[in-house]
């Protein structure tokens, strides 16, 4: 069976990709105005500042929009699965792309309150999302 697939990780967004280790969802965000940022950057896209600090967020979000995937498309995600856009709710312009699971795919929905859990592929801990409800 092949490896599930994993991102590349630099110094720039290890800080997002292995923090899942503790348990912790982690993005940047600018010291001088507070705005979140995601992807990571060098500098604050709404005040240009480079005062990036990186901070841990709450781990709940909500589902923007979604697809269930039908189809087997890698060995190690069998379908039926949900892809999903999800927006985190201390800064809903931060959308992530990633899994719901723990759930019957047909219980997703736009709106659906879902909280972040870890799974480790390679070096990274990916962020999936379940319902706050599982």
């Amino acid at each position: 069976m092949a490896a599930a697939p994993y991102p590349a990780i630099t110094p720039r967004n290890e800080f997002f990709w292995t923090a899942g280790e503790a348990g912790v969802l982690r993005f940047q965000q600018c010291s001088r105005c507070a705005h979140f940022i995601h992807p990571p950057k060098p500098r604050c896209p709404e005040c240009l500042s480079e005062a990036i600090e990186v901070v841990d967020v709450s781990g709940r979000a909500t589902v923007a929009t979604y697809t269930i995937n039908v189809h087997q498309w890698h060995p190690d995600f069998p379908p039926p699965y949900v892809v999903a856009i999800v927006e985190i709710e201390e800064a809903p312009y931060v959308r992530l792309t990633t899994r719901i699971v723990n759930c019957d795919p047909e219980t997703i929905g736009i709106g659906t309150r879902v909280t972040v859990l870890f799974e480790r592929q390679g070096p990274a801990w990916m962020p999936l999302f379940q319902p706050e409800d599982a």
